[in-house]
């Protein structure tokens, strides 16, 4: 299950980098911070299941906070 958790991480980083780089390049704070805690959050997390849930959470929070 150890491989499971890399690849959740390495998913979610890709994902955090580009909500980051797009919320730089538009000055828009939900997908910028969403971005910053989709690269970090995962160092803090070991449990699979609460990574997935916490990753999908912040993917798709920058939806309901558009400006």
């Amino acid at each position: 299950m150890e491989i499971g958790k890399w690849i959740a991480g390495f998913v979610f980083g890709i994902f955090g980098m580009a909500y980051f780089s797009y919320g730089k390049k538009r000055q828009a704070w939900a997908p910028l911070f969403c971005g910053l805690a989709l690269m970090i959050y995962p160092y803090f997390v070991s449990n699979l299941i609460a990574m997935m849930a916490i990753g999908v959470a912040l993917i798709v929070l920058p939806y309901f906070f558009r400006e």
